[in-house]
This record gives structure tokens, sequence and C-alpha cells, in this order.
């Protein structure tokens, strides 16, 4: 372990912010760039990421760990403790110091705050407690901060810490209970479900309290959020969307990240990935996660034992569509909410838009288009009034084809339409009106 005596603040961050870019449980840009010295800015590698606020908003997050120093050996951790790596730890004034000076320059708007291990769980979940209760008390910093609740930890601490954050993330790390036992035998499922079912029981005796209390403190008010690690274990994508889709469903979880294995370290028991990280795995499940929190669908739609694994070639809703046929083309003017929802190339707000728009009258294809619905994939599953935009087979090689096909144009015509994106029609939104639901059923 090669250890810095004498570090000043501006070192310490550098490998700090270094050690915290493998944990995603916020949204980077993963972009550095120096500014030309005649304009204002630039775009620094400093730890600052990007993140989305509950309400939308796309925020700068100063991303950090307290210390890379760490006592558990994970296998497939940078961070662990049978590593020579240069090691570092801030101080809760240096933490302070920090996010108060970023913030006065503009820089961020909150804080993303993680930590190896230091001494034990209790010891290092102290640190963090004193850090935040220093910037929200002492520096009065009262913008976002999401920190980490350390599994093992004293649940007084992590209840304290919980009123001084906005999110708390307890890390999964590996999908399955075998898995930490391989590749993190100092960690358990139970050990680290524990503070998550924490969290949960506290944020709702929390809302009862604000319900009778407007000014009671508010605890965790943007919900809990954890990773998994793809890829470094063999599990298949049924079972990984298992667990998340448990996870949401149990403890209530706002997010569940997915991060693609990364080989850091040499080991034996990793394997090896002569393409690289499975990054299109990663996407693939990302797609498919928003299908679970809003689309309606079930992991054992999207997947199953004899089909445990998601087309490297399609989305996950396109390949849903085309193994059931049977049930398109869906009438656009007639058709429920949650109906449109399973149309390739509408969204949740194009599908709001439908359910309003048509109360004033039946819909065409341009009125489709106006309401943002993507018709290049949509139109071969639908069609308005009874008739299709084009004379289509409704056949899975033909549909297939067309929508491999990504350079092609609209079935025999010359229109060209925005390509779909995993965010189309669904960037940020809350939960479905109930009139819409009821017009639309």
């Amino acid at each position: 372990m090669e250890i810095a005596k004498e570090m000043d603040l501006y070192q310490k961050l550098a490998i700090l912010t270094d050690a915290a870019k493998y944990d995603v449980a916020c949204t980077s840009s993963g972009v550095e760039r120096k500014g030309s010295g005649k304009g204002m800015g630039n775009c620094a590698a400093a730890g600052i990421c990007h993140s989305f606020s509950a309400d939308g908003r796309c925020i700068s997050l100063l991303k950090i760990l307290f210390t890379n120093e760490c006592v558990f050996d994970c296998r497939y951790c940078i961070n662990r403790s049978s590593n020579d790596i240069q090691r570092a730890s801030f101080t809760p004034d240096e933490v302070c110091t920090l996010t108060m000076e970023f913030y006065r320059r503009n820089y961020i708007e909150g804080l993303f705050l993680s930590s190896g291990i230091l001494k034990n769980p209790t010891y290092t979940m102290e640190l963090l407690y004193q850090t935040l209760y220093k910037l929200r008390y002492e520096c009065r910093f009262e913008g976002y901060i999401h920190v980490k609740a350390i599994p093992g930890a004293n649940k007084e601490l992590i209840a304290r810490t919980g009123f001084l954050a906005d999110r708390m993330s307890v890390n999964l790390e590996l999908p399955t209970a075998e898995g930490l036992k391989k590749l993190a035998p100092h960690k358990t499922r139970k050990r680290i479900l524990t503070p998550m079912r924490q969290v949960q029981l506290m944020t709702r005796q929390n809302k009862n309290e604000l319900a009778l209390f407007s000014h009671a403190p508010q605890f965790v008010p943007a919900g809990q959020s954890t990773q998994m690690i793809i890829g470094a274990t063999p599990e298949n994508d049924y079972q990984i969307l298992s667990v998340a889709e448990s996870l949401y469903q149990k403890f209530e979880l706002k997010r569940v990240f997915y991060s693609a294995f990364v080989q850091v370290n040499e080991d034996a028991l990793l394997p090896s990935l002569p393409g690289g990280p499975p990054l299109l795995r990663e996407h693939r499940l990302y797609q498919a996660d928003w299908l679970l929190r809003f689309y309606g669908f079930k992991a054992q739609e999207l997947l199953s034992e004899s089909h445990p694994n998601f087309n490297v070639f399609l989305d996950p809703k396109c390949d849903w569509a085309l193994s059931h046929l049977d049930q398109y083309p869906v009438e656009v003017n007639t058709a429920d909410y949650y109906t449109l929802l399973r149309v390739p190339g509408i969204g949740p707000k194009s599908a709001q838009r439908i359910v309003r728009a048509r109360r004033l009258g039946s819909l065409d294809y341009p009125a489709l288009k106006k309401a943002g619905v993507v018709l290049k994939r949509a139109v071969y599953f639908i069609t308005c009034g009874g008739r299709q935009m084009y004379p289509l087979k409704i056949e899975e090689d033909f549909i297939l084809r067309n929508l491999l096909y990504s350079k092609s144009k609209a079935p025999s015509e010359t229109v060209t339409y925005r390509q779909l994106s995993l965010f189309d029609d669904g960037q940020m939104f809350g939960e479905v009106p109930q009139e819409l639901l009821q017009a639309g059923v």
C-alpha cells in the first residue's frame, strides 16, 4: 500500500474523485475539456457529475469518496485492501471546504459522498455524519446531498444521517448472495438489506409525521437507490431484472443503477473481458428498468427461464412487441392508456397526449406525430380509424428487417422521423392523472 504522509487538498481531490468514478449511483457526464483561455468556464474531470433531481432538473454534483482506504478485500474493487494504490482520506472540514467553495463558484449544486470502509462501518458512518452535520448547521449548506449508508454501521448513526441527506443509497454490489460469497466474502446480503429496510421504514414513518406536523424534519426526501455490478458473476438478465423488480416492490427504491463490470484487478475468480465492459448489456437493462417503472411491464413478461437474456439487436420493448404480434395492430382512437404504452414508439407523455386529444375528435397520423409518437417504430403496430399509415404486413421477419435497418426511411415513403432514444417521451414525469386513466379505459 502506498501512503502519502503529506498531501494537499487538491491532491486528495484528484485521488478521491478518481476512486469514486466506478460508483454509478448517479449519472456522470464523463467529459474532460479544458477552456481556451479566452472565454469563461471549462469542463474538468474534478469529480463533478450530472444527475437528475426528482422534479426532472439536471444538477451538477461534486462526486467524491471520503476515503479510498478500505478494510474489505472485494475482488472486483480498485480500492480493495490488498491493492497497492495511493491512499487518501478527507476530513469532515475538508469536504465542507470543497463543497462550499465549489458551490460559491457555481460549479456544483450538490454533493455525492461515498466512502471506503475506514477501520469499521460504524467509524466510517460517524465521519460521514459529522461531515453532513457540519455542512448543514455550520456551513448552512442547503443544497442537494446524496450519501451512502454503510452496511453494518450503527442504526442510530444511519438514522441521524438520513435527516441530513436528500437521498441515501446502499449498494447491493452483486445481484445474488452466491456472487457476494464468491467475490466479496466480507459482505452478506442480509447485512446489505438491513439498512435498506431501515431507510424504507423510517421514510414511511416520516411521511406520517409530516402529514400531522408539517414542520417536522424530513428523512431522505428523495428516497433511496442502489447499484448492481453487471458481468462480474454469471447471472443472466432475467435474474438481474427479477432482483431489481423485487427491490422496487419490497423496498420502494427510487432507482436501481446497473454498472457494467470493469476489470481493474487481476484475479482468477474474475471473468476475462476480451470485448471490454458489457456496456450494451448494461444499456438493455436500463431500458428494461424503464419499462418496469413507467410502462407497467413485469420482469417475467420481458424475459423467462427459457429466454433469459435480452436481444442485443433490439430494445426490450420492440423485442416484446415482435413476440406478441397477436396483440397488434392497436387502434389509437380507442385503446386504453396502458395498451398504448405497449406500442413501440409511444411513451408515457405521448400516450397521455393521445388520450387527451381524442376527447376532441379522431386522431390521424400527423396528429400522432405532433403528440410525440415515433412513427418510424409505431407505424408497424397501430391503426388510425382502422387504417394503417402504409400497407404493411404484420409479420415478424418483415418488421424486424425494417427496424434493424436504421438508415431506412418510413416504409415505401420518403418521410423521415426522429430516432427513438431511451428517454423519449419520459425524461421525467409524475403519476398519470386519474382522469386520463378513466378516459382511456
